[in-house]
């Protein structure tokens, strides 16, 4: 691409399997592309080792769940209007991991996981392979979860080391020279639950008799309930706002058919989360440069930044 067929605001999203663009950033990609950036999605497995979720899916084979999940994807990011859509290294050069559940409840990584499994991945080859995409999209701002991972899937940290990784040899001149000429990032950005609406949800949620958390299962104060669901929302950098963009969020989020069951508690307690006042994408600022001082989170995730990159 050439630097003047790009357009001035270019935004990078890194994410494990397909659903998790859905799940998570489909507001912050539609707001952009309507806007008129670029929006580059990379999804790093094919999410073989999913849950179906469908009966008549059970027998899939993780192949078979991993040709279908791309096609539930490609129809999300037809809803959504992303057209620049990428697997790392290509479709099914990394395997979905597969998570455990630790006795503790927590999410684990597995003793036995595929052999391209992405939790098993070299982390330079893994991080080459994006790093070409940076420097041939140019982005401002990159998005992906935190160094947990959000809530602990291997994959999803993964995606954390990857991507910042990434970041770094991509600016670095000496480094790859054959995957293009160097680029730096400006902001990288964790997302992350927006804190107050998820509590204010689950309240909601346990007025209206839902089940949901066995381990939350039970009452707490405000300042316990907000904790449960997120970080501190001091940390909060950035909210992207959801409702001008909540009928394209929740249908493609229900492509994602094999993974995504509307009717389940979980999902009800998100759509009442979706719906509240003042509910967004929120994002923790994850490297580079920090948003203007202001009052409250930003809600542009471009705020400050130069188009050019410098």
């Amino acid at each position: 691409m050439l630097d003047d067929m790009l357009p001035d605001r270019r935004l990078l999203l890194v994410h494990a399997h397909p659903d998790d663009e859905s799940s998570q950033s489909a507001a912050t990609m539609a707001r952009y592309l309507a806007e008129g950036a670029q929006v580059t999605l990379v999804t790093c497995t094919l999410g073989e080792l999913g849950e179906i979720l469908v009966p008549d899916w059970a027998h899939y084979s993780p192949r078979e769940l991993g040709e279908h999940r791309q096609a539930e994807i490609a129809e999300a990011m037809a809803i959504v209007g992303v057209t620049d859509h990428v697997f790392l290294g290509g479709a099914g050069r990394y395997h979905d991991s597969g998570m455990v559940t630790t006795p503790d409840g927590r999410a684990g990584v597995p003793d036995d996981m595929p052999a391209n499994a992405f939790w098993r991945a070299d982390l330079l080859e893994a991080a080459d392979h994006l790093v070409e995409v940076i420097r041939t999209r140019r982005p401002q701002v990159a998005v992906t979860y935190d160094p947990h991972g959000n809530y602990g899937h291997p994959d999803h940290i993964q995606a954390h080391r990857v991507l910042m990784y990434a970041v770094q040899l991509a600016a670095t001149p000496s480094h790859r020279p054959d995957l293009g000429a160097p680029w730096q990032v400006q902001r990288v950005l964790w997302n992350t639950h927006n804190t107050s609406r998820w509590a204010e949800a689950y309240a909601i949620a346990r007025e209206r008799g839902l089940q949901l958390w066995e381990e939350a299962d039970h009452d707490h104060g405000d300042d316990s309930a907000g904790r449960m669901f997120g970080p501190d929302p001091d940390q909060i950098v950035a909210v992207v706002e959801l409702q001008p963009y909540l009928d394209i969020c929740r249908r493609a989020l229900f492509t994602h058919r094999s993974q995504v069951n509307a009717e389940d508690p979980f999902w009800q307690f998100f759509s009442i989360m979706q719906e509240l006042p003042g509910s967004g994408e929120a994002y923790l600022l994850g490297a580079g440069q920090p948003f203007p001082a202001g009052d409250g989170p930003a809600t542009d995730l471009f705020e400050g930044l130069t188009p050019d990159g410098r």
